[in-house]
């Protein structure tokens, strides 16, 4: 394949994956939509779906690997470098586009949830006319300088307890498990060329999402949570807070050192 086919099959599949992942948050969690308070389950199996989206839409022109710790997986695994830059690249592109579009897509969403008077300092409080009425702007949530704030989720990961060494190993272990399991298909290539094979990779993420996913949020791909982390940073959305920088990097260096992990333990093995 073509460098240029690399590089914008990762940016359509990696679209597809961040548009349907992000926005399978986006809709459990803004507070006008239809899938408001869905739950753990339903971001799960969506970013799954995502996956297997955004893998069929790509496959055929870049092998559809969408995610920078899987191309580091695979180059360590065979030797074969000179395409990262490109996938990597494609990746991010991708990832950005996909969260511009989950914004576009609920911008009004966004508006009411970011500007609602139920919503003070990104938590609720009770009053039946708080849907009702239009903010007032003292009780519009303000978060503190740094502060993440209350729609973060939508466009990238954060734990449920900040302790640095069990963050960047849940992460570790996660993209490990990722990244074994296609590395893994690789040796079958009757898996590798079907549409099994993909089904296989998007099904182990709706695993991972359920077993692994409570302590980080399971960002298990670089690209999916810095790309969309700037494009939170650069949205003009009101009352939006922080974009977590502090935190940022561990979604990045665990699902790498992961892929390397698990890239590893395939040549160690097979």
């Amino acid at each position: 394949m073509s460098s240029s086919d690399i590089f914008f099959g990762e940016i359509l599949g990696t679209t597809v994956l961040i548009l349907l992942g992000g926005g399978v948050v986006a809709g459990v969690v803004l507070k006008r939509s239809k899938a408001f308070g869905a739950g753990w389950v339903a971001i799960t199996f969506g970013w799954g779906l995502a996956v297997l989206s955004g893998t069929y839409v790509s496959v055929q022109l870049s092998g559809a690997h969408l995610n920078p710790a899987v191309t580091l997986g695979i180059a360590i695994d065979s030797g074969e470098w000179g395409d990262v830059p490109t996938y990597v690249a494609g990746q991010m592109l991708g990832a950005m586009l996909g969260a511009m579009l989950v914004w576009l897509a609920y911008y009004g969403h966004f508006q009411a949830h970011l500007t609602g008077r139920e919503i003070v300092g990104g938590s609720e409080t009770p009053g039946p006319a708080a849907v009702e009425e239009p903010a007032l702007p003292e009780e519009r949530p303000v978060a503190r300088p740094g502060e993440p704030g209350p729609v973060l989720g939508i466009f990238s990961t954060a734990p449920e307890i900040r302790n640095v060494a069990q963050n960047l190993t849940t992460e570790i272990i996660g993209t490990a498990v990722l990244v074994l399991l296609i590395l893994g298909i690789g040796l079958n290539e009757g898996l590798a060329l079907s549409g099994t094979g993909a089904l296989m990779v998007a099904l182990v993420v709706v695993g991972i999402g359920l077993s692994l996913g409570g302590p980080t949020g399971y960002a298990i791909n670089p690209a999916r949570d810095l790309g969309p982390r700037i494009v939170h940073a650069l949205l003009p959305l009101p009352n939006k807070g922080g974009s977590d920088w502090g935190y940022a990097w561990i979604p990045v260096v665990g699902p790498l050192t992961g892929g390397a992990l698990a890239a590893g333990i395939h040549t160690l093995l097979f």
